[in-house]
C-alpha cells in the first residue's frame, strides 16, 4: 500500500458505479449529469497531491442488503454493474488513487475503508461527492464524522452539492429524501458546498 501519511487532501467519490448511472434495477441516468464537476473535482484534487477514494458499492446474491431493501439485487461483484461509469474508470490504478468495495450502505463500515482512513492520519480536508444522496452518501459522511469526533480529530468535511445526485423512484419522493440528507449532514457539522 501507498504511504498514506503524505496526503493532506482527499476526495472521496461514493457508488458511481454502473449499476447506479447506467443499469440495472438502482440505475437512474440523471446520475450522470454529476459526473464532469467530478471529474473537475478527481483532477484538481490529483494535480494538489491529494488522494481519491473510489467506493464501489459491491455485493454478492447473499447480502443482507437486499432483504432490507425489497428486490433490489444490485451491484454483484464482477459484473459491469460493480465497475466505475466509463468516465471516471480511466483515474482508477493511477497514482493517488484507491478503489475499495463495500457491501453496507455505509463506506465506514468496509475494513478496507476504515484501514485507510487510520493511515491518512494527516488528513485536513476531506471533499465528497456521487451517488447516493440520501443513502450511501450520507451514511458514510455522517460515520466518518463521528470517526473523526471520537479520536479528537479535526477534520473539515465537505460535501460538493452539485456533484451528488441520487436514484428516482416512481415510488418515493427521492428529493425529499436528499434534502433530508443534506440537513441531516449539516446538523452533524458536514459543510455543503
Amino acid at each position: 500500500m501507498k504511504n498514506l501519511k503524505i496526503y493532506e487532501k482527499a476526495l472521496i467519490v461514493v457508488d458511481m458505479v454502473n449499476g447506479f448511472v447506467r443499469k440495472g434495477v438502482l440505475h437512474d441516468e440523471e446520475i450522470a449529469k454529476t459526473i464532469p464537476k467530478q471529474k473537475e473535482l478527481i483532477e484538481a484534487t490529483l494535480k494538489d497531491k491529494g488522494i481519491v477514494i473510489f467506493i464501489k458499492d459491491t455485493h454478492t446474491k447473499e447480502s443482507t442488503e437486499f432483504k432490507r431493501f425489497g428486490n433490489t439485487t444490485h451491484c454483484l461483484k464482477n459484473t459491469k454493474e460493480a465497475e466505475l461509469v466509463d468516465e471516471l474508470k480511466k483515474y482508477e490504478g493511477k497514482e493517488n488513487t484507491i478503489s475499495i468495495e463495500k457491501n453496507s450502505t455505509s463506506f465506514m463500515e468496509s475494513p478496507d475503508f476504515r484501514t485507510i482512513v487510520e493511515e491518512l492520519e494527516n488528513l485536513k480536508e476531506i471533499d465528497i461527492v456521487g451517488c447516493c444522496t440520501d443513502i450511501c452518501l450520507t451514511n458514510g459522511a455522517i460515520a466518518l464524522a463521528n470517526y473523526y469526533d471520537q479520536k479528537n480529530k479535526e477534520i473539515e468535511i465537505r460535501v460538493v452539492e452539485d456533484a451528488v445526485e441520487t436514484y428516482h423512484s416512481e415510488n418515493h419522493d427521492r428529493k425529499t429524501y436528499s434534502d433530508c440528507a443534506k440537513i441531516l449532514m449539516k446538523q452533524q457539522g458536514i459543510k455543503l458546498i
